[in-house]
């Protein structure tokens, strides 16, 4: 099942990668809730289900050039959990600016579909975010 699950959270990195929303709708629950760190730094909320998804990938369009996510590190830190350590490689859309900057995800699994996924900007913070240690 814990292989399983890193392959599903791999197609939804590889499909936020391309901007596929089917793809990642495919492998997520219809009542997802994903909390992007920069969002929720700033006192937003989870973003929802296919609508959620949607606009935050149009935002990263819309924001960004260029934006790729390189996972490094996957571990299977539950039955249904998974966590990914990785790196955010962006291009600023106005600015042209570069980011090279660490990311950790945590994904909550749910019969065999991403239910919840939290973002964090240190790798030590969703590290223990996940109770675990560096």
């Amino acid at each position: 099942m814990s292989q399983a699950n890193v392959e599903i959270v791999k197609r939804v990195i590889d499909g936020f990668n391309e901007r596929d929303v089917d793809a990642i709708l495919q492998c997520v629950n219809p009542d997802l809730e994903w909390f992007p760190a920069i969002a929720v730094t700033l006192g937003g909320d989870a973003l929802r289900g296919r609508e959620g998804i949607e606009s935050y990938v149009h935002e990263i369009t819309d924001t960004w050039r260029e934006y790729r996510v390189v996972a490094q590190d996957f571990r299977v830190t539950g039955n249904e959990q998974v966590l990914v350590l990785s790196r955010v490689e962006a291009r600023g859309a106005g600015s042209g600016g570069l980011v090279d900057e660490p990311m950790g995800q945590i994904y909550d699994l749910h019969d065999g579909k991403i239910s919840r996924v939290r973002t964090y900007l240190d790798h030590g913070e969703a590290l223990q975010a996940a109770g675990l240690e560096e």
